[in-house]
């Protein structure tokens, strides 16, 4: 019994970034002028979405070629 700390962190990751996606697509577009008009939240969002699933997927490929 080993500690993989992919799945905390993945989890972690997920999380976050699915808040930060919801927080953008909701925002009020007025106040991304600074950043020439980008989303930034849900850009910066869909990367720590995509990086928690891959830590995810990382930790259950783990899982599984341990059981085996």
């Amino acid at each position: 019994m080993g500690l993989d700390i992919r799945l905390p962190i993945g989890i972690i990751f997920t999380i976050y970034g699915a808040i930060l996606i919801i927080y953008g697509a909701l925002a009020d577009p007025a106040i991304f002028v600074n950043s020439l008009g980008v989303n930034i939240d849900i850009w910066w969002g869909a990367a720590m979405l995509v990086f928690g699933l891959f830590m995810g997927i990382l930790a259950f490929r783990a899982s599984h070629r341990g059981a085996s």
